[in-house]
């Protein structure tokens, strides 16, 4: 009977201890399973479905069919028509939009400070004034110490130079001028010298931008200023006006020079180049003052050249350039724009070239600058005997950045600063009707201006390629390609369980084969979604291999704009699966991350009918943010949309969606 009962006691825990090991072992191999299928999914999701940088091609087409080109002249009465309208729209179109119209129409306050010994000859006096109201340009002012008559000015600019107007081959410069009797004036730039600070970084004037007021305007007044100033000098001879500057100095001195006829005598050192030899060029790509909203809407930097004519001018680039701006390919489309008018309008001799070779990199030491002196000899002084383009050596004249200070007030005025003012009141729109005919009139009406905001562009033809198709454990997966309108290409990757039906538009900051996507996606198929991920312009598969967001600026320089381009083509994307894959089934979409919070926010609000909800995560409650948090272009170049943020923010675009559910905003 013992023996029995310990039997009756142990078998079936025996049998416990079995079943318990057989569960254990079921659930381990599943969730190894789980994990070998997640593995495949990654590694399938992770295949590209685009060709290698499709897009990049796509866009560099894209660019080069909207770029103005230079018309042939055909007589003096046509171009001048034509210049006068290039400088009116470049100022009204581009420069001067929003409270820039302002800026540009208040009294600029100058201050005058200490006056400092320069040497032989000549002195130094300290300056500062206003850009913009509140927005003050540290200067030096360098005059002979004994002046007679009147005189040439020149304003001296200067590029990417941590050092600024202490720069020592600026100073040089200076120092040469004012001793053959030339009055210049020596101005910081932004984000250099004294302007030195993250709110100061040329990446965040499109903060302006986004507050419906140019960017560019502070650049553009900053010189226009300078010469303001220059010319109200009792000794100055406004015959004789120069601008002169490397790199971004060349690009200051070109703008200027096109744009303000008073300008004599130009001399742009290795500053710019076409936008359609930039898009081949990438080295050439110019920062945001460089490729400003809607330039190229109005015209090309070889418009710009011969806008100089019939003006000196000297094109200087040098012949090995590591920067930027080579010789080979920048300088010939300017002159072979440039020419034809200066030749109509008596000025061939007015328009010279100047290739450096010693060193021939990115500079302006003494070879460039003797050619530069050598300008100013012939139309300047051609009646002054003994003029000699020889540099006058003036090393031991050079003074450091803190003999150089000129204080500002602590409370200057920053990119940053003046866009947290300009954003306070915005966006400046009228809350809509409650109910009714009203209400669905102004949804429709917003809806077309927020269209007009962002420049959409119209992808209403779409036709399908299919990609590559894989399955694994409970999962199948189809890639695809939309080509918009035979313009852009669109990977589209369908994964889906057997009998799945809902269809969800997932769209991510992060690429589709992260671990969190991946996880995400595998959830949505367990609850028997049918998942579409898609790149949008920018993004995963569509993402440009180098320079990504100075592409992305060209595109908004030639009047589209990449949250636009985006929205657009996740537009379109949603009505190929509603319609062709679901059956007229709208999506519901889900956003993850910021920008795309924004991206598919956009596209919900103006596409209601094939998208019929939207969940985001992790998105913005503002675009102001972007200005609170110091954002620049070069991060989140889509949130930057020229004027959005003036007629709209998130709760607005938002607004647009309804009455589909909108959720995380």
């Amino acid at each position: 009977m013992k023996s029995r009962s310990v039997r009756s006691i142990y078998l079936p825990r025996i049998r416990i201890h079995f079943i318990a090991c057989w569960v254990a072992a079921v659930w381990i191999a599943d969730a190894a399973g789980a994990g070998h299928a997640a593995v495949e999914l990654s590694q399938v999701l992770a295949k590209p479905v685009l060709a290698t940088n499709q897009t990049w091609r796509e866009l560099q087409v894209y660019l080069e069919g909207r770029v103005p080109a230079m018309e042939p002249v055909r007589s003096v009465r046509d171009w001048r028509k034509t210049a006068d309208t290039i400088r009116r729209r470049m100022l009204d179109e581009v420069v001067l939009r929003g409270e820039a119209r302002e800026w540009a129409a208040a009294n600029a306050q100058v201050e005058w400070l200490e006056t400092i010994e320069g040497g032989p000859g000549y002195k130094i006096t300290k300056l500062r004034y206003e850009a913009i109201p509140g927005m003050w340009i540290p200067a030096l002012l360098y005059e002979p110490s004994v002046v007679s008559g009147r005189v040439p000015v020149a304003l001296a600019v200067n590029g990417h130079d941590a050092q600024g107007k202490a720069a020592i081959y600026k100073q040089i410069r200076c120092i040469n001028m004012v001793k053959r009797g030339m009055v210049v004036l020596n101005l910081e730039w932004f984000n250099m010298g004294q302007l030195k600070g993250e709110e100061w970084d040329h990446y965040k004037l499109n903060q302006m931008d986004l507050c419906g007021s140019s960017g560019l305007a502070p650049f553009y007044l900053a010189m226009k200023r300078g010469i303001d100033l220059l010319l109200a000098l009792d000794h100055a001879d406004p015959t004789r006006v120069s601008v002169s500057g490397l790199s971004g100095g060349g690009w200051q001195t070109i703008f200027i020079s096109a744009l303000d006829s008073r300008v004599t005598l130009s001399n742009p050192v290795a500053g710019y180049s076409s936008f359609l030899t930039r898009i081949r060029h990438l080295e050439d790509l110019g920062d945001s003052e460089q490729t400003p909203a809607d330039m190229a809407t109005v015209a090309d930097y070889t418009h710009l050249t011969a806008l100089r004519a019939p003006w000196p001018t000297l094109l200087t680039f040098n012949a090995y350039d590591q920067c930027c701006f080579t010789a080979g390919h920048a300088m010939g489309p300017l002159v072979g724009a440039a020419e034809p008018v200066f030749r109509l309008l008596g000025g061939a001799q007015a328009l010279r070239t100047h290739i450096n070779f010693d060193p021939g990199t990115h500079n302006y030491d003494r070879e460039n600058r003797e050619a530069y002196y050598r300008m100013l000899g012939d139309f300047f002084f051609k009646d002054t005997p003994g003029f000699s383009a020889t540099e006058i050596i003036s090393d031991s004249e050079v003074k450091t950045a803190e003999a150089l200070h000129v204080a500002v007030p602590a409370n200057n005025k920053s990119f940053r600063r003046v866009s947290l003012e300009l954003s306070a009141p915005l966006p400046r729109v009228e809350e809509p009707p409650d109910r009714g005919s009203g209400r669905e009139r102004w949804l429709a009406e917003s809806r077309v201006k927020l269209a007009k905001v962002l420049r959409l562009p119209t992808l209403d033809t779409v036709s399908s390629d299919a990609g590559w198709s894989e399955s694994g454990d409970g999962w199948k997966a189809h890639a695809w390609r939309l080509r918009l309108n035979a313009t852009w290409t669109l990977p589209v990757v369908e994964i889906s369980a057997t009998g799945a039906e809902e269809p969800v538009l997932l769209l991510g900051d992060s690429s589709r084969a992260t671990a969190a996507m991946v996880e995400r996606i595998q959830k949505l198929v367990a609850l028997k979604k049918r998942v579409f991920w898609v790149d949008p312009f920018y993004f995963g598969d569509c993402r440009l291999p180098q320079r990504d967001f100075l592409y992305a600026i060209l595109l908004s320089a030639v009047g589209q704009r990449p949250l636009g381009l985006q929205a657009a083509q996740i537009g379109a994307a949603a009505r190929w699966i509603s319609t062709v894959r679901c059956g007229g089934t709208p999506v519901s979409m889900q956003t993850v991350g910021p920008r795309m919070g924004l991206i598919g926010l956009a596209a919900a609000a103006l596409e209601p009918k094939a998208i019929g909800a939207l969940e985001a995560e992790n998105a913005w409650g503002s675009l102001k943010k972007a200005i609170q948090d110091n954002v620049g272009v070069n991060e989140v170049p889509e949130i930057f949309c020229f004027g959005l943020l003036e007629q709209f923010d998130i709760r607005q675009i938002a607004g647009l969606v309804e009455p589909r559910p909108v959720s995380g905003l």
